[in-house]
């Protein structure tokens, strides 16, 4: 089982003046490997396919990758002393930065999806660093460890569970301060619940207007945070334009604002966590869409769909799920609104239509009703093809 807890630290002056000097010496050396990978591929990509059979080949430079640019650190803190000042395993985490980011450019994900041209990172804009390796001793109480920065203290609001291992620590600097997150792994925890019930699934439905419908019936209402403080934002927002760029008027007006937008994140996060643990203590198997969220939010509807945060939902669901021995299923989600319910029959309806009329067996129920009902019926299908596979 893998987790993770993140903790608000309070570091001295000092402390701070450090951890900002790391972030930004790391942004430098992240746009300089970046900016040694697209040299390299401007200069050896070609975009003619075929030559004479004698033709000149120029000696190609050799491909930067992580390895080759991980060894160059050596000689980076030879010709930079500072860099010294820098843990060795925070600064190796930089070039897997960039491998990581170039290759889903040039190659995609694990599902083939190709991510944009990487860009350079601008001033405060490298916000963590990581320490790959950590020793439990060196997180005791409420003081932590962090090498080449000192003891800084943590609030501890909740306690690591027995027989948790700390695996990584990342430092992150937010609106609000700076946190340390703890990465847990537990391998003596079982992946499936004991008394795991295939039977006992839900299957909802996520909107605009209800968070989400569940297929017995239940739902929540979609609590729209960022609507509720829209005014703010917008008066926070405007300061921040009227300040003359470089004040130090600006960049304070900049920080209330920075606060303002946390303030609201974390208020969707702890719906969407409190949300989530309000179904996994219901039901051992929750259904839900495969949506598209990247095409959703290119309508004129983009707006709510980024303030509900269905996305963030569904990954904190299944990692809960997957933590508690529980299971997420994602269904398809073509046609779970048009298709009747009861009899199967296809009755096509606006977004404006809000009820379901079947003209053939006559069942008339909320639409996102009978949408999660149907989202159950291919959850459940779905689930039983899993544990006949396996």
């Amino acid at each position: 089982m893998k987790t993770s807890y993140q903790y608000k630290i309070k570091p001295t002056k000092e402390q701070a003046q450090k951890i900002d000097k790391t972030l930004e010496m790391l942004r430098c050396q992240y746009n300089y490997l970046l900016a040694q990978r697209f040299d390299w591929y401007e200069m050896n990509r070609c975009p003619i396919d075929r030559c004479l059979l004698i033709c000149h080949l120029p000696e190609l430079k050799e491909q930067p990758n992580y390895y080759n640019q991980k060894a160059s650190l050596v000689q980076l803190k030879i010709d930079r002393p500072w860099y010294k000042d820098i843990h060795s395993q925070v600064l190796q985490e930089v070039p897997k930065k960039v491998e990581i980011t170039f290759d889903k450019w040039l190659k995609g994900d694990v599902n083939g999806k190709k991510s944009g041209r990487p860009r350079f990172k601008g001033k405060g804009q490298y916000k963590t660093f990581t320490y790959s390796q950590f020793k439990k001793h060196h997180f005791v109480n409420n003081r932590i460890t962090l090498s080449k920065i000192g003891d800084v203290k943590v609030i501890v609001h909740r306690l690591i569970p027995n027989g948790f291992d700390i695996k990584t620590v990342s430092v992150t600097k937010k609106a609000d301060g700076y946190y340390v997150t703890l990465s847990l792994d537990d391998k003596t925890v079982p992946a499936i619940k004991p008394d795991f019930n295939a039977n006992n699934i839900v299957g909802i439905d996520v909107g605009l207007i209800d968070f989400y419908v569940a297929s017995d019936g239940s739902r929540i209402k979609a609590p729209k945070h960022l609507k509720h403080t829209e005014r703010r934002l917008k008066s926070a927002q405007r300061k921040v334009s009227r300040r003359k760029k470089g004040s130090n008027r600006r960049k304070k007006a900049i920080s209330i604002l920075s606060k303002q937008h946390k303030k609201v994140a974390d208020t969707r996060k702890d719906f969407h966590f409190k949300t989530a643990k309000l179904l996994l203590d219901k039901y051992d198997v929750i259904a839900v869409e495969k949506l598209n969220i990247k095409g959703l939010v290119k309508t004129r509807l983009a707006k709510s769909i980024n303030d509900a945060g269905w996305g963030q939902f569904v990954s904190i669901l299944s990692d809960k799920a997957e933590n508690a021995g529980l299971k997420v299923i994602s269904v398809n989600p073509n046609g779970t609104s048009q298709e009747c319910s009861n009899c199967g029959h296809k009755v096509k309806k606006p977004l404006s239509q809000r009820m379901h009329n079947c003209p053939v067996c006559h069942t008339s129920l909320c639409r996102d009703l009978n949408a999660a009902i149907n989202i159950k019926a291919r959850g459940t299908h779905a689930l039983k093809a899993q544990l006949m596979s396996s």
